[in-house]
């Protein structure tokens, strides 16, 4: 059971946190490089026995707590919080709005960052009732950028941990409330371009060219038909085409058209079908319309797969800061993609969402992250760091049970 006291110490924290999550909302920074972030969290935290560690490829880093209660644990767990903002405008209208032009805290990673940094506090202010290890990783470059597993590769979570807890914010999601599944949580995200390569020539004599328009509109149509005819109905697969470029004048046929997108899947096995049928179905199709096709994948995040053990010890965590409400089964993965994927295919743990969105309020109709809009009812961090601190606790003491 874990102290009953947890959430209220969390509380306390919370003109702390909000501090912290505000500083980093005004001043966003993106991909691998985000070093006022990372000084601002090491200002937030100088006062603690942290150990520190950092690496050469991003300018995140990992703190660790050493309990000092002795003998009882060799157990090591993991907390982790991505720190990047996204490449947009903020039209949120609130006073702490990014000051910024083009970038904005639109997936809450500000929010991520500093319930992680309320956690490290609670845990520190615990550590002599603390047998074993705590290891915060303070993450750039999760937009994209792969800032995990670089961070993996540069040797900052060696030796792995046991376990590993991540939380994301949803905005349009009841306050409070925290919600996971095990197995196959977030999609692998996967980019594709395919460049369509024909003969140009006039627009009125069609026939002495080789036009790459037809087919690629064609292909566009034929990658529907891949996934709704070559996969079971019940499999979450999306093939989702977002641009298409081509010509420079109504009356040219241009040599070459792009089409360009995404992928999801929610299967290793999937994945690699995929990206073989999509391959063979651009060829194919251009082939028939008398052009050539050439295909790239470039490879983003897998699949985030959350350990049922993992899941468990967080609703009950959940269940004891918030009462049997304060936990909700998710029914179904989220298309979405996350690159704490690469901690969990070497870690077991798992990742939630915290609902944070204004407390008795229509939460449906709120705005959800990666708007310009999104707000954020800041009364739910604290809760967002004691479920992170109790993870931490929980699973010191009592493993996966």
């Amino acid at each position: 059971m874990l102290a009953p006291d947890l959430l209220d110490s969390a509380r306390t924290l919370a003109p702390g946190i909000v501090a912290l999550r505000r500083a980093i909302h005004a001043e966003p920074e993106l991909g691998l490089d985000c070093p006022k972030t990372m000084a601002k969290v090491r200002e937030a935290l100088a006062d603690l026995p942290l150990e520190w560690r950092s690496g050469p490829s991003t300018t995140g880093a990992v703190a660790t707590l050493r309990g000092g209660k002795a003998g009882e644990s060799t157990r090591r767990v993991l907390l982790r919080g991505d720190m990047d903002a996204l490449p947009m405008e903020e039209k949120s209208g609130v006073d702490f709005a990014s000051t910024i032009p083009g970038r904005m805290h639109a997936c809450g990673h500000d929010t991520h960052t500093a319930m992680l940094a309320g956690a490290a506090r609670m845990l520190c202010d615990r550590r002599e009732e603390i047998a074993g290890t705590v290891d915060f990783m303070f993450q750039p470059g999760e937009e994209g950028h792969h800032g995990a597993r670089f961070m993996i590769e540069d040797g900052l979570i060696d030796p792995l941990p046991d376990a590993a807890f991540a939380l994301h914010i949803m905005p349009n999601a009841q306050h409070g409330v925290l919600a996971g599944k095990p197995g196959p949580l977030m999609a692998a995200a996967d980019q594709f371009t395919i460049t369509v390569r024909g003969k140009g020539g006039h627009a009125s004599m069609p026939h002495d060219c080789a036009d790459p328009v037809p087919a690629a509109a064609a292909i566009v149509g034929a990658l529907q038909a891949m996934v709704t005819r070559r996969f079971d109905a019940s499999s979450a697969v999306v093939v989702t085409v977002t641009q298409i470029h081509t010509g420079t004048a109504h009356n040219v046929i241009p040599d070459e058209a792009m089409v360009a997108g995404t992928i999801r899947t929610l299967s290793p096995e999937h994945r690699a079908k995929a990206h073989a049928l999509l391959e063979a179905t651009a060829t194919d199709t251009a082939r028939a319309h008398g052009v050539e096709a050439e295909c790239t994948i470039i490879p983003g995040f897998p699949v985030t797969i959350c350990d049922s053990r993992a899941v468990a010890l967080g609703a009950k965590v959940a269940r004891e800061l918030g009462g049997k409400d304060g936990w909700r089964d998710l029914p179904a993965p989220i298309m979405g993609a996350e690159d704490f994927s690469y901690v969990l295919e070497q870690v077991p743990g798992a990742m939630f969402f915290l609902g944070v969105a204004p407390e008795g309020e229509n939460w449906s109709q709120c705005c959800a992250i990666h708007s310009p809009r999104m707000h954020v009812d800041e009364s739910a961090l604290p809760r967002g760091a004691a479920m992170l601190a109790g993870c931490a606790l929980e699973f010191l003491e009592q493993g996966f049970g």
